[in-house]
C-alpha cells in the first residue's frame, strides 16, 4: 500500500485549506483511512478518520465543525477539508491506513503517507 499526500500550504488563520491523500496497491473496501498530525516538538496525534466501507466518521474534538474527511471510492483518494484555521493547526499532516474499523490511535495504523506541511499565521 502506498499513500500520496498533498495540499499543504501557508494560509492566515480563519482561511482554508484541503488536503487530498491518494491510495495505491490494495483493495480498500475492509479498511480505514485517517488523518493525523504533529506539530514541531509534540507527539503525532489524531485528526480524523473515516471507514472506507461505510463512511463511518471519527473526529478529535479540536478539529470537529471545522474540519471535513471525506472520501472518493473510485479514485482511492481521501480528502481533509479544514476551515476556519487556527494558528495551533500548524503541523505536519500525515494520512494513514488501517484494516479495520477507524480508531484514533496512532499505533493501529500500518501505512503512513510523507506528510503534507499546513502552516497557520495569526
Amino acid at each position: 500500500v502506498q499513500l500520496q499526500a498533498s495540499g499543504g500550504g501557508l494560509v492566515q488563520a480563519g482561511g482554508s485549506l484541503r488536503l487530498s491523500c491518494a491510495a495505491s496497491g490494495r483493495t480498500f473496501s475492509i479498511y480505514s483511512m485517517g488523518w493525523f498530525r504533529q506539530a514541531p516538538g509534540k507527539e503525532r496525534e489524531f485528526v480524523a478518520a473515516t471507514w472506507w466501507s461505510d463512511g463511518n466518521i471519527v473526529y478529535a474534538d479540536s478539529v470537529k465543525g471545522r474540519f471535513t474527511i471525506s472520501r472518493d471510492n473510485t479514485k482511492n483518494t481521501m480528502y481533509l477539508q479544514m476551515n476556519n484555521l487556527k494558528p495551533e493547526d500548524t503541523a505536519v499532516y500525515y494520512c494513514a491506513i488501517r484494516r479495520g474499523a477507524p480508531l484514533n490511535v496512532v499505533s493501529s495504523y500500518d501505512y503512513w503517507g510523507q506528510g503534507a506541511q499546513v502552516t497557520v499565521s495569526s
